[in-house]
């Protein structure tokens, strides 16, 4: 292996010599399986000997994170100009990751601590996905925030039988002081309070009652609606999606799948090579909150979008996934990915949105299609939603705003 990465002896010699040679072969060679370039190969063979040296891995079982990131800290400072980077900032992101995935690979990376009263939010949420049928990325946002309320409980060493509604008031009122939280925020926040000491009261785990007692914050008619680009902006951002380098290819076809047909997040990542019907021109997407799944005319746009990535960027892998990463080791992309590839493009337009993510272009083809005439039992097939109650709320937006995209035309527009 060292032989077909490195032109020099010594350098052959040093690796060869270094420790947990065997451990770190069977690494190199997994990261090759996964599509590892020989630059990128002998970047990870330098890193690996790094690491070993760092943490002591002879004689040391297992490294916390908190290990990682002071190793990190202390090999940028000791090296400024790591990866051509004055400030360090990515070096030190990319020691954090590939020491990671290493000892990972490894089985070595020390286990996180048990989060407080672990038992019964694990009980929570996995009611979340059996009898309510959540996507995974709801259930993981409310696993977050009942996660962070029982921390505050857990530091004041009482049981959790004994909680009252006035440590939820507390908690409730540290969100908007702290944490600086909106009303609506705090409104989601009140309601996922409410939805799991519900399941408490059923499971026996406190009083009766506390559920019922908890108070939310009014939140304003109109407060709430959600905005999104103009259909003029969206076309912008596509403008500047354009061009030949892989990361381009594939983040255009993206976002043209979010502008289209106003696919979540969590649409976009499940989506596998086996949902494109080519010959009837069908595109399967699996809703994850009604565990149905919905079939769409495949746009031509769109399609020859996706067809340029199969052809000349996606790796050649066994992973079934669509959408997968550039640099090795090859996986799915993930959801923060997906979020960034929208939002650093909807930022340099300096487009003004309270948010930038991929959901505002679903706001975005939600508003067009209002503009275009569409029922809202259309809109919200088109969306996804389970109720019509929730696409109503795009009937409040002004009206007069979006006439100015009514000559949309799906065919010419992308």
């Amino acid at each position: 292996m060292f032989h077909r990465l490195f032109t020099s002896s010594r350098a052959v010699d040093r690796h060869s010599k270094g420790p947990l040679l065997e451990k770190r072969l069977r690494y190199l060679a997994h990261c090759a399986e996964q599509g590892s370039t020989r630059s990128t190969l002998r970047l990870i063979a330098q890193h690996l000997l790094i690491f070993a040296d760092q943490f002591n891995l002879e004689a040391k079982n297992n490294v916390s994170l908190e290990e990682i990131k002071k190793a990190a800290d202390a090999w940028v400072g000791s090296s400024p100009r790591a990866y051509g980077m004055v400030d360090g900032r990515w070096g030190r992101t990319r020691f954090i990751s590939d020491a990671r995935k290493w000892l990972l690979f490894l089985g070595r990376l020390q286990s996180i601590a048990l989060v407080p009263y672990a038992h019964l939010v694990n009980d929570f949420c996995d009611n979340l996905v059996r009898d309510r049928g959540l996507s995974q990325s709801t259930v993981r946002l409310h696993r977050w925030h009942i996660a962070q309320f029982l921390k505050q409980f857990w530091d004041q060493e009482r049981s959790f039988d004994r909680i009252c509604i006035r440590d939820i008031d507390a908690a409730i009122a540290r969100k908007g002081e702290q944490d600086s939280y909106s009303r609506v925020s705090i409104a989601h926040y009140v309601g996922v309070l409410r939805v799991f000491f519900r399941y408490a009261e059923q499971r026996g785990w406190c009083s009766q009652g506390l559920a019922a007692a908890i108070m939310c914050p009014r939140v304003f008619a109109d407060e709430g609606l959600p905005k999104g680009p103009s259909w003029e902006d969206v076309r912008r951002l596509l403008a500047i999606a354009e061009g030949d380098n892989p990361k381009g290819i594939r983040d255009r076809a993206i976002i043209m799948l979010f502008a289209v047909y106003g696919l979540r997040v969590g649409d976009v990542r499940a989506l596998r090579l086996e949902d494109f019907d080519w010959e009837r021109e069908l595109i399967c997407i699996r809703r994850p909150k009604s565990r149905s799944q919905q079939l769409y005319p495949l746009s031509r746009t769109v399609g020859n979008a996706i067809l340029r990535y199969l052809k000349e960027v996606r790796p050649r892998t066994r992973c079934r996934e669509l959408f997968l990463t550039l640099r090795a080791p090859i996986g799915p992309i993930g959801g923060g990915a997906l979020y960034d590839l929208v939002s650093d493009r909807l930022v340099a337009l300096e487009i003004p949105l309270k948010h930038h993510g991929p959901h505002a272009l679903r706001h975005a083809c939600a508003s067009r299609l209002l503009a275009e005439g569409l029922s809202m039992k259309e809109i919200g097939d088109h969306l996804g939603h389970r109720k019509l109650d929730t696409t109503r709320i795009y009937a409040k937006v002004d009206l007069a705003s979006l006439r100015l995209v009514a000559d949309f035309d799906l065919g010419g527009v992308l």
